[in-house]
């Protein structure tokens, strides 16, 4: 199975549009899917297509949310036709919206709104996301495994401001659970920390624990300040591999292992995130903002 899905956003006008979605504001991600506009679900765009032409626009296997409340107490999730149709509402549109040089602004502050209902201070972080469902499905099961293939995420962006203690994670993989794995572990986070590219990843849990963030290792990675930047996440034979890109600072990081989750019986299935997830829960007021310029994943 191989599979290769871009959201390149520059000048020209998009070749193809793909599914885009997005996860909201909540430590377990207990998601709320938007309703599919296409009945049959698809297969990744063919890749020789895809790589013709790197400015397309691929929305495909993603979709949005969004940390306002939709009416029910809820964050909000946002369909890929609506961004497609240009169909945001104007509160919507304040968290996520297009430049004139076809890229994305990702912003957000801490409302106090999950996907698990409403968060008081101190407890939940919110954000402006977008969630993968890789093989296009829009189902919290499309979800893939670290033991088998290669699975990668490359993520251009840069990060405007962040308020408050200075933390926002732009891209993760995130950990689902299922029949017989307990769990929605945030497995590996890749955060903005005041200018620093750390890479935050949970490591083998005691015999009989879940894999959380108590066993997790924080690791300084480069320093991109408010530059543009593109992290890659891979995942290659169970292990993990990461790689730090930005011209600016004169960074070309190579792809450096990490750790190794299924030689420590990590079982988990996955999918990846990006976006803006604001590391701050003290009040309502701090906000953080993104850019997103392009998004590239690939399973094979």
């Amino acid at each position: 199975m191989y599979g290769k899905a871009i959201i390149s956003l520059g000048n020209s006008l998009p070749l193809f549009v793909m599914l885009l979605f997005i996860t909201a504001c909540s430590p377990k991600e207990e998601i709320d899917i938007p309703p599919s506009t296409e009945s049959d679900s698809k297969e990744v765009q063919d890749t020789s297509v895809v790589e013709a032409d790197p400015r397309v626009i691929s929305w495909e296997n993603w979709y949005l949310s969004v940390p306002i409340d939709r009416g029910n107490g809820k964050a909000t999730s946002i369909g890929y036709q609506d961004i497609v149709d240009g169909n945001l509402t104007a509160e919507e549109s304040k968290y996520f919206y297009e430049n004139d040089d076809g890229s994305y602004t990702m912003w957000t502050t801490f409302t106090g709104f999950t996907t698990s209902g409403l968060s008081e201070l101190g407890d939940k972080y919110c954000r402006t996301e977008l969630r993968e469902y890789w093989r296009g499905n829009q189902d919290t099961n499309d979800n893939w495994s670290m033991a088998t293939g290669i699975h990668i995420l490359e993520s251009t962006m840069q990060v405007d401001f962040v308020e408050g203690n200075g933390r926002t994670i732009v891209a993760q993989i995130h950990g689902k659970e299922s029949a017989g794995i307990s769990g929605s572990p945030a497995t590996v986070k890749i955060r903005w920390n005041s200018g620093m590219i750390q890479v935050d990843h949970y490591t083998r849990p005691d015999a009989g624990d879940p894999w959380t963030s108590q066993y997790d290792k924080k690791v300084d990675f480069g320093r991109v300040d408010n530059e543009l930047f593109t992290f890659k996440i891979k995942i290659e034979e169970g292990k993990l591999f990461c790689a730090l890109v930005c011209e600016a600072k004169d960074l070309d990081i190579e792809y450096t292992e990490f750790y190794d989750y299924v030689g420590n019986g990590y079982t988990h299935e996955n999918y990846f995130k990006t976006g803006n997830y604001f590391g701050w829960h003290d009040d309502y007021e701090k906000a953080a903002q993104v850019v997103l310029h392009k998004v590239v994943t690939e399973h094979r």
